[in-house]
């Protein structure tokens, strides 16, 4: 295989970094610099990327592969808030406010991460005010995701609540096998991560996608979800409101 040059591995970074949102305003010579002050980072399945109460030495853009960010219960259990890929940046509250990591994020897959140090990041930050632009819409997105999650939360039932994450999931990562109405999603999550994702048990999971495959909505084999039919499961999605709301009339 004939050796890269310098030129073309450069050429290459920049090709990638101008794909990531947070940086898509840079000026190619500011990307350039930038991409100096970026190593890569390799993590095994399951390798813990940092965990919740580290200090926030770094930021990381994720090159490959996929990351589940979660919290610690009091108890030790795992409460799985989000997932993030391809050009997601992980770890920007803690480098931007200086307090711990208020979660912790683990790889579902083998990833490659870009790791720059808070200090480098905070020095690109004072002198460049479209990424300090960016920074700022990057944390309004989050908190807007936050906003929606936390109306999901009310507004649906637990069982919802997954149909509403998966169908979020599938707008970002799936793979589309029957124009509008079949996907493949292969978030690497077992029936423990999924249970985590809404708080419930992982024996409730299990019978509820038996259900759901039974009906013709969805499958699931080895971390992959298929959508068998995607305007039946919205449906059922918005039909869990009603019972939602059914559960709480006394």
């Amino acid at each position: 295989m004939p050796t890269q040059t310098s030129s073309e591995l450069l050429s290459k970074k920049l090709a990638f970094l101008r794909q990531v949102p947070l940086l898509a305003t840079l000026r190619e010579s500011d990307l350039a610099a930038l991409s100096q002050d970026l190593q890569l980072r390799e993590y095994d399945k399951g390798e813990m990327i940092f965990r919740q109460g580290d200090p926030g030495y770094d930021l990381f853009i994720i090159l490959r592969g996929k990351v589940r960010i979660f919290r610690m219960t009091p108890s030790g259990h795992e409460t799985s808030i989000t997932i993030f890929g391809i050009g997601d940046i992980i770890g920007e509250l803690a480098v931007v406010d200086g307090r711990p990591r208020s979660a912790s994020a683990r790889a579902i897959g083998p990833c490659g991460l870009l790791q720059i140090t808070a200090e480098r990041f905070l020095a690109r930050l004072s002198t460049l005010p479209e990424l300090a632009l960016a920074v700022i819409r990057l944390l309004a997105a989050k908190t807007r995701w936050t906003a929606a999650y936390a109306e999901a939360v009310a507004q649906y039932d637990a069982a919802g609540r997954l149909l509403h994450l998966l169908l979020a999931f599938n707008d970002q990562f799936g793979e589309e096998v029957e124009k509008g109405k079949r996907y493949i999603l292969d978030l690497g999550l077992n029936q423990a991560d999924l249970a985590s994702l809404i708080g419930v048990r992982r024996e409730w999971i299990n019978h509820l996608l038996r259900d759901w495959r039974k009906r013709g909505l969805l499958g699931y084999s080895a971390g992959k979800i298929t959508i068998l039919d995607r305007l039946r499961v919205e449906q059922e999605r918005d039909s869990r409101i009603e019972a939602n709301l059914r559960e709480k009339d006394w």
